[in-house]
């Protein structure tokens, strides 16, 4: 239910928070909700007190998109609305002589909105349905879009008010905004971003991509490639314009020389990608955050899921495990992309493509894709390994890593770890600190987190920034704090474990060497210059690096509890076999495969004895 100014703050009764007004003073906010059962009891299932004095206009229900399951089907149709400023005496608001019953939902996916017949002042709001779906029970997710009125007694306001320095464009950037801000940035710091495109939508809008480094447009040899992705949900927008806001806070700092952004820049390549599917954002823009619904602009135009289109390559591996690599083995990483992935009748995203294609030409070493909706930081797996369960935990191999890389986000978001903040749905996180494996909370199969993992070099996780999808453009200020220190520190993670180059006894780096870790059932390889990056956590190690045509080497190397990845160099000598070839292609002759050798001397000798 909304009071207040159209367009201004809002308050779920489902999601309690702050909110921030146009002035940027801030609105501590006290809801107080009965709902009348069937019985007649009371419920505070949904909401829990919130004060503040508002100028009240109007009324939403319901936000469908926060919903931890598209599948309920309660609604309320009916209801009415009763104000009160202490509490004890309740004024039942009115139409005339009578009072006044508001129009509910018709169906769970479109929010309605209605008007106060006259704007009303109140500091407590209490909500009467009338009636609900027959085949449901009562459920309400109700908003309050206010007016904050001045409250020059109210020491509190004052002293816990959230304030940002950053100049910043804090708005929502619809896709030509989007790209006008991406120029700007780029002109601003025209010798550390570059603007590039992965590739089209399905609508044939450009997936636009800003570069941040020292040397934009180039890999760096011994230089960490890393990226953030946000809006493969088009209704998910919190994430896209943190990612734009990121990429002005970098800038704006590495001018003003702040010595820890310099590092990261000149460092670390830095790629954000702030709207993969640009198509849903256009559609769940023109809802605006009020009228926002749980699938308006959550899909691509043609209708797919990106999060779950990628190839599950988990079956792949898992099966192949389970018959012992009978009649083949497939390998603990780089596994190869099923053919009938890539056919053109198959029911993958123009997007999901460019953004495969994207990771295999880059080699991305940590990542981490913005979604929205909850405030957790979720690792690989996200798949159950038991075809029979939804919910199983699913470790990698490398799961002590990804269990720290989600804890430096969420330990270091202003809310995620804090026991004292309210639940965004049904799920309680804090047991986990504020992260989880993906399986253990809903398996999702073909998922860009395991993807990443099995397919590429990349550790990536997705990341919920906030219980509301669409917050209003007001409270962007305020998320951009929340989550402004994580973004940061999430990536100068790519600097942990170790890293360097795997060279021939020439000095030439060797491309798709094989790293492996013994004890951790997962490989990596280097890039096309010989350099690799191996995400580790703190401790000794016994690294080995072999390649084809190559003798391996191995030797130990220390993770220590500094920032900076531990420098482990390999130089390789070719094996006999590998030298024989060398020398006989150098003098123009066709090298002898031995097999193939040993059968024609076995043939002379029998026409010999014979």
């Amino acid at each position: 239910m909304t009071l207040g100014c159209l367009g201004g703050p809002r308050v779920d009764t489902g999601v309690l928070k702050s909110g921030r007004g146009g002035t940027g003073q801030l609105v501590r906010w006290q809801l107080l909700l009965a709902l009348r059962l069937k019985e007649g009891a009371l419920s505070r299932e949904c909401g829990q007190p919130l004060e503040a004095s508002r100028r009240c206009t109007a009324l939403l229900t319901p936000r469908s998109q926060d919903f931890s399951s598209p599948e309920w089907s309660d609604w309320v149709t009916s209801y009415k609305v009763m104000v009160s400023n202490d509490s004890h005496t309740w004024v039942t608001v009115k139409n005339g002589s009578g009072d006044m019953i508001f129009e509910g939902n018709s169906e769970k996916e479109i929010p309605v909105l209605n008007e106060l017949p006259i704007p009303m002042v109140a500091r407590y709001i209490r909500i009467n349905p009338r009636s609900w779906f027959d085949n449901g029970s009562i459920c309400m997710r109700m908003e309050i879009l206010g007016c904050p009125l001045p409250d020059p007694n109210n020491y509190y306001h004052r002293r816990n008010e959230m304030t940002t320095t950053d100049d910043l464009d804090f708005k929502h950037h619809n896709y030509k905004e989007m790209r006008q801000l991406m120029k700007v940035v780029n002109e601003m710091c025209p010798n550390i971003t570059r603007i590039y495109n992965i590739g089209k939508s399905h609508q044939g809008l450009k997936l636009y991509a800003v570069e941040i480094s020292d040397h934009p447009g180039e890999h760096e040899v011994g230089e960490p490639e890393f990226h953030y992705i946000a809006g493969a949900h088009g209704n998910e927008v919190l994430g896209r314009e943190l990612t734009l806001l990121l990429m002005q806070f970098l800038c704006q700092e590495y001018l003003a020389r702040n010595a820890r952004i310099v590092r990261l820049v000149e460092e670390t390549r830095i790629h954000i990608l702030p709207s993969l599917n640009p198509d849903g954002y256009e559609k769940a823009y023109e809802g605006g955050s009020e009228l926002g619904g749980w699938s308006l602009g959550r899909w691509t135009h043609d209708g797919i899921d990106i999060n779950n289109n990628f190839p599950d390559l988990n079956t792949l591996l898992w099966e192949a495990e389970d018959r012992q690599n009978i009649p083949r083995k497939v390998p603990n990483h780089y596994i190869a992309i099923p053919e009938w992935f890539l056919s053109e009748n198959a029911t993958v995203a123009v997007e999901t493509r460019a953004v495969i294609a994207w990771m295999e030409k880059i080699p991305f070493v940590l990542g981490g894709n913005l979604q929205g909706g909850e405030l957790v930081v979720a690792y690989p797996y996200d798949m159950v390994r038991s075809l029979w369960k939804t919910q199983e935990p699913s470790p990698t191999p490398d799961d002590h890593v990804f269990r720290w890389l989600a804890y430096s986000y969420a330990s270091t978001h202003r809310l995620m770890t804090d026991a004292r903040r309210r639940v965004c749905h049904t799920e309680d996180f804090q047991k986990e600190d504020g992260t989880v494996n993906g399986a253990s909370w809903h398996t999702v199969a073909g998922s860009l987190n395991d993807f990443s993992y099995l397919h590429t070099n990349c550790f990536e996780l997705s990341i919920y920034v906030g219980c509301d999808k669409y917050p209003h453009e007001s409270e962007l200020p305020e998320e951009w704090e929340n989550n402004r220190e994580s973004l940061i520190v999430f990536m100068e993670q790519v600097h942990r474990g170790i890293k360097g180059v795997v060279r021939d006894f020439h000095g030439k780096g060797i491309p798709n060497a094989i790293i492996s870790v013994e004890g951790v059932n997962h490989d990596i390889r280097t890039a096309s210059d010989g350099d690799y990056w191996r995400l580790l956590n703190p401790g000794e190690y016994v690294v080995t690096a072999k390649a084809e045509g190559f003798t391996s080497s191995t030797k130990n190397c220390m993770v220590g509890y500094d920032m900076g990845a531990t420098q482990c160099d390999f130089t390789l000598s070719k094996t006999n076999l590998a030298r024989i070839r060398e020398i006989m292609e150098k003098f123009g002759k066709q090298p002898i495969s031995l097999p193939a050798r040993r059968l024609k001397l076995r043939g002379r000798k029998r026409r010999q004895r014979g």
